[in-house]
């Protein structure tokens, strides 16, 4: 896979669109619409993949729209799929930006940097010694 390419990208949102002060709606981490609206310009699908539901998800979401991003889906891998119980919610995405990352959060400069020009491809990041190699 080329990381150039239009990517689909889920996008956590306590701790990572926002500081984590769930069940509130924490303060707007620096850079992130900029990078998040930058992300769908470039042309990528954005999926806001979160634990928040019900009413609290509908906050977020409209949090969100108020400033600028509406996402190709929420909690799904595309917008018609609906939500069954008796399966797992994991969503088809090529990458996940959650602050529960080994390493923790990154600044949103840093996550556009590396999904625009740092990754390599995985052919590549396999010869040079792994993906990790390429974070140091």
């Amino acid at each position: 896979m080329n990381f150039h390419d239009r990517l689909t990208i889920a996008v956590d949102f306590d701790g990572t669109v926002v500081e984590d002060a769930y069940p509130k709606i924490g303060k707007t981490r620096i850079f992130a619409f900029e990078t998040l609206k930058r992300l769908q310009q470039d042309g990528h699908r954005l999926i806001l993949w979160t634990y928040r539901n019900g009413t609290k998800l509908q906050e977020a979401v409209d949090f969100c729209k108020e400033n600028g991003i509406e996402f190709y889906a929420v909690n799904a891998s595309f917008p018609e799929e609906k939500f069954d119980h008796s399966r797992s919610r994991k969503i088809h995405a090529d990458l996940f930006i959650d602050d529960r990352n080994i390493g923790g959060a990154l600044g949103w400069g840093e996550i556009y940097q590396m999904i625009t020009n740092e990754i390599p491809d995985m052919k590549s990041a396999k010869r040079k010694g792994g993906l990790f190699s390429w974070f140091k």
